[in-house]
């Protein structure tokens, strides 16, 4: 791998950052879910949403049919909270295989369950049809795929309940989301505020990733000093830090509400511009990428905020490895199934598994950092792209 100079290290973080005027922004009104749903409960995690739906609908002791294409958090949720997963079919373009959901709706099956990936919409409407034939509950699950929406049809909208993580496209410390459709009402207790040491330590480094993002080799050099004492003072001060992003499911965590900072953040957005801004970049990437990777999709469709740019290459670490040493912060998108799941019968998904990196084209990144992003991921594949020739 070519040593990269200080000079040429970018800094593009995968989640957006704080702004401090942030802060000091008034909430308003929203049109986009969960924010404007009628009823919904806020959580830490978007996980705890999917362990209490399990307990709301009445699923434990039962089957949940989930897609094959998982992170696995989800699906331990779902186990710890009762259920039982049954897994089916995801094709290599993120499409789910309603013929074999449909096979495999049996005796116990208590519930259809529907990832939308990254922002790009899921069959909602055919699950929903196929759902109610079948005297089923939906669950949206949209914790990839805030503020998107399938045409004019907001995601989260269509299932008997959306579940939405905010954390992953928004600048807040935490923060998911459960909505509940339809006229059924339940009576669902108020979630505790979370640790305000736990905000506070988020929030902060947000704020410093900002500072690095704007501040070039200066706010690097600030950055770096500040969390070495940041480190020391949590360290001495015993600190609770609710770590956001984790792998796993933690029982311990279940109970716990969202943060008043987070609503407060998440409404003092410019939710309409973060779409703008993410399908502007996403569009730039996909027109600058198409030679050096096939897309995994063509066009963007209307109404989706696209999470990230999900990059195909070969060679997952080595790309990782040169586009890390560049400084772009591009991540390993769910390599690994839930052990529950056979891999062996899901040959399309190992693929994604193994192919599928997320590159960044969030909010805060410019049109100048996405051309530098762009030129640096098409130095990154070049490689690839001559071993994969050499083995075709």
């Amino acid at each position: 791998m070519e040593e990269v100079t200080p000079s040429q290290r970018l800094f593009v973080p995968s989640l957006p950052t704080l702004w401090p005027s942030m802060l000091l922004g008034r909430g308003k009104p929203s049109s986009f879910l969960p924010f404007c749903a009628p009823s919904v409960r806020y959580f830490y995690f978007a996980r705890n949403a999917v362990w209490l739906t399990v307990k709301m609908l009445g699923l434990d002791k039962g089957e949940v049919l989930v897609p094959a294409y998982h992170h696995g958090v989800e699906i331990e949720a779902l186990v710890d909270a009762g259920a039982t997963p049954r897994f089916y079919r995801v094709g290599s373009r993120w499409d789910v295989d309603l013929e074999d959901v449909e096979k495999k709706i049996g005796p116990k099956t208590k519930a259809l369950y529907l990832i939308h990936y990254a922002g790009f919409p899921g069959p909602a409407a055919e699950l929903r049809q196929l759902a109610d034939r079948h005297g089923l509950p939906l669950i949206e699950d949209c914790a990839l795929s805030l503020l998107s929406a399938d045409g004019t049809v907001p995601l989260g909208a269509t299932g008997d309940v959306g579940i939405f993580c905010l954390y992953k496209t928004l600048p807040v410390p935490n923060g998911g989301a459960l909505t509940i459709n339809g006229s059924r009402q339940y009576s669902l207790p108020e979630p505790p505020a979370p640790p305000a040491t736990s905000t506070f330590s988020h929030t902060v480094s947000a704020l410093l990733q900002n500072l690095e993002l704007r501040g070039g080799a200066v706010g690097r050099g600030l950055r770096r000093v500040i969390r070495s004492l940041g480190h020391g003072t949590v360290r001495a001060a015993s600190i609770e830090r609710v770590a956001t992003g984790t792998q796993h499911f933690n029982r311990q965590h279940v109970d716990l509400g969202m943060s008043p900072l987070t609503r407060r953040i998440a409404l003092a957005q410019d939710l309409e511009g973060i779409v703008d801004k993410r399908r502007r970049n996403y569009f730039f990437l996909l027109g600058r990428l198409r030679e050096v990777s096939t897309p995994l999709f063509n066009q963007l469709p209307a109404g989706v905020c696209p999470l990230f740019y999900p990059l195909v290459v070969q060679d997952k670490a080595e790309v990782m490895g040169r586009l890390h040493a560049r400084g772009i912060d591009a991540i390993d998108f769910w390599r690994h199934f839930h052990p529950a799941c056979d891999a062996a019968a899901f040959p399309e998904v190992a693929q994604l598994r193994r192919s599928i990196v997320e590159i960044p084209c969030h909010q805060d990144l410019s049109p100048e950092v996405m051309a530098d992003v762009a030129a640096a991921v098409r130095e990154a594949v070049k490689p690839d792209r001559r071993s994969r020739k050499r083995t075709g």
